[in-house]
């Protein structure tokens, strides 16, 4: 029975998470799509070069909300009530410190950031548009992942699905309207993209409303020890995220030379795909956080382990049925992007989509593995797995790969270094295992 009630909730968990994950990552797919219907190539090209951007606030409005949300699961699953309130309340402050970080670069730094990016002349205004309104949106974006992990956590997983159904839904209606009828180019796009989380934000009234939440503000001075673990058990989310903007840098700096602002468009069209998959376990993992957390406050550590293999056996299934499509619909795929029928676009996003996703299986497993890792209070193998993911590794391997097989090398530099990490984690994770035994 036990087992049993185990695979029920990690079945609802997971599977409303992922519906949940798959929503939010159609804010910047909804945008692909109707810019490259809009405004074609260039405009292709300056949405790809600020979604690092977008990586940097969601990875932030992660880190805080997985970090908070993972204590608070440990807290009350413990009974420890004061405390709860307390982890709230030092969150949001944090999300708000952020917040105003961000909106401040938008307004004064907007223009130098698109050229640090990499925006030539063509499509700099563009770039520059959409980077100022993204980060003025920073606050949204940050306080709604904060508050979607909290609500989750608060045995509310349908309520924290829901919301963020609605708002990717609402994104995809508003990107047509501002766009196409409206005719606001690339400023409709990054408006739709930015009312999305507040219409989010507002589908998750009810859990107030109804007084279903078990957590409230408090009026007290600011716990550093609060804040620090927050940063510390959210630090993974973080690099999770700022990892897709960094490699998505790095990556722009070398296409440009390779191919121009079509590689950058063809490499957009693989990253915001990649955006979706990604979302998938990210899903599953967000969505098994916080029964490991449940049980690692009630220090049944056998049960975590049944829930880790779910987890991989569900990723495996979902990484062969998804590479399988990608393979084989790569040229329609990246047909729906192609508005302008570019055959150099067509063939660089094609060979792109086949050799970039290889990597599907070990990005699930390390993103599962560092969520297990955060869960359960271990900070440290967490930090350590995407470290090596976000920058240790990646960043030398692209430019060593490109350097040896140009843009073969490129889309190869992804797949092999989480492979890489894969078997670090899976080391890291046995001795773990190993010495836990030897305790016991």
């Amino acid at each position: 029975m036990e087992q049993q009630s185990c695979m029920r909730d990690f079945a609802r968990y997971t599977i409303l998470s992922v519906l949940g994950t798959l929503g939010v990552s159609c804010y910047i797919l909804a945008d692909t799509f109707f810019v490259s219907k809009g405004l074609g190539t260039n405009g292709l090209a300056a949405l790809n070069l600020a979604i690092p951007v977008y990586n940097f606030i969601h990875g932030t409005g992660l880190m805080l909300g997985m970090g908070g949300a993972t204590r608070f699961s440990i807290c009350k699953t413990q009974n420890i009530t004061g405390e709860i309130n307390q982890i709230y309340t030092n969150t949001l402050c944090l999300a708000l410190t952020f917040s105003v970080a961000f909106s401040l670069m938008g307004i004064l730094f907007s223009d130098k950031l698109a050229i640090l990016l990499g925006a030539d002349m063509h499509i700099f205004q563009m770039t520059v548009t959409y980077l100022r309104w993204l980060l003025l949106f920073a606050p949204a974006f940050i306080l709604n992942d904060v508050l979607l992990c909290f609500v989750r956590n608060d045995a509310s997983p349908q309520l924290s699905m829901i919301a963020m159904l609605v708002g990717s839904f609402a994104n995809i209606v508003l990107d047509y309207i501002f766009i196409f009828p409206m005719g606001m180019g690339i400023l409709g796009a990054i408006f739709a993209t930015g009312l999305s989380p507040v219409i989010s934000l507002l589908a998750m009234l009810p859990h107030w409303l109804e007084k279903k939440n078990t957590f409230h503000l408090v009026k007290m001075r600011i716990r550093t020890d609060i804040i620090t673990q927050d940063l510390s058990l959210g630090f993974p989310s973080l690099i999770a995220q700022v990892s897709s903007g960094v490699v998505m840098i790095t990556f722009n700096a070398i296409i440009l030379n390779l191919a121009g602002n079509t590689g950058i468009a063809a490499y957009g069209v693989v990253a915001n795909i990649s955006l979706v998959i990604l979302a998938v376990f990210t899903g599953i993992a967000q969505g098994v956080q916080p029964l490991f957390s449940t049980f690692y406050g009630l220090g049944n550590i056998r049960q975590i382990g049944t829930l880790l293999r779910y987890a991989m056996v569900t990723m495996l299934f979902v990484s062969a049925i998804v590479y399988l499509f990608i393979f084989g619909f790569a040229q329609p795929i990246t047909t729906v992007f192609n508005s302008e029928n570019n055959p150099e676009l067509q063939q660089i996003s094609v060979t792109g989509l086949k050799l970039y996703f290889i990597s599907i299986p070990f990005v699930g497993y390390n993103t599962i593995l560092a969520t297990c890792f955060t869960s359960t209070e271990r900070a440290l193998p967490a930090h350590i797995l995407s470290l090596l993911r976000g920058l240790i590794i990646i960043i030398p391997m692209a430019f060593l790969l490109s350097a040896l097989w140009k843009m073969t090398g490129v889309w190869l530099a992804y797949p092999i270094t989480e492979c890489m990490i894969a078997m670090v984690g899976f080391m890291i994770y046995q001795n773990n295992t190993i010495r836990k035994e030897r305790n016991i």
